[in-house]
């Protein structure tokens, strides 16, 4: 009996200490997160840009969408509009307009996404412009391009 009672009082008096180790263990095994800015540029050419659209998806890894920050041109240096549901699926669809005369041309960045990324993958992104229009309201040709940043 006294046996079995100087083993059940080391039993309960090592149990922090086991439990302070487990614990340990436990948060060493979380994922990596890091965070990251993903710039998105429109080139229109020689035509004047004032609506865009677009859809990003992650193909690969682990994203969570943080934030959306305007682009470098006056005309869509404000955030753009996106749907926040859609964001919470590793995707986002982001649309923009301006109405004013100083619109730009050729290569502009409209947009810049924060991203947390979970894990050790790289995250592959699908980025697909749905519309680009001019001034007046025409449908215009336009390359859509990202690049990552950390």
């Amino acid at each position: 009996m006294k046996k079995h009672l100087v083993l059940l009082i080391s039993v309960f008096v090592m149990m922090p200490v086991f439990a302070q180790q487990f614990g340990r263990q436990y948060a060493t095994e979380q994922p990596r997160v890091r965070f990251a800015t993903l710039p998105v540029y429109i080139d229109s050419g020689n035509q004047h840009l004032a609506a865009y659209q677009f859809e990003l998806k992650t193909v690969s890894g682990q994203i969570k969408i943080v934030g959306v920050e305007g682009g470098e041109h006056p005309a869509f240096a404000d955030a753009p509009y996106y749907d926040p549901a859609a964001r919470a699926n590793d995707r986002i669809i982001i649309a923009a307009f301006n109405t004013g005369q100083d619109l730009p041309t050729g290569q502009t960045r409209i947009a810049k996404i924060h991203l947390q990324i979970v894990g050790e993958v790289e995250p592959k992104y699908q980025l697909e412009l749905s519309v680009a229009g001019d001034e007046n309201g025409r449908e215009i040709s336009a390359e859509i391009t990202c690049e990552k940043e950390i």
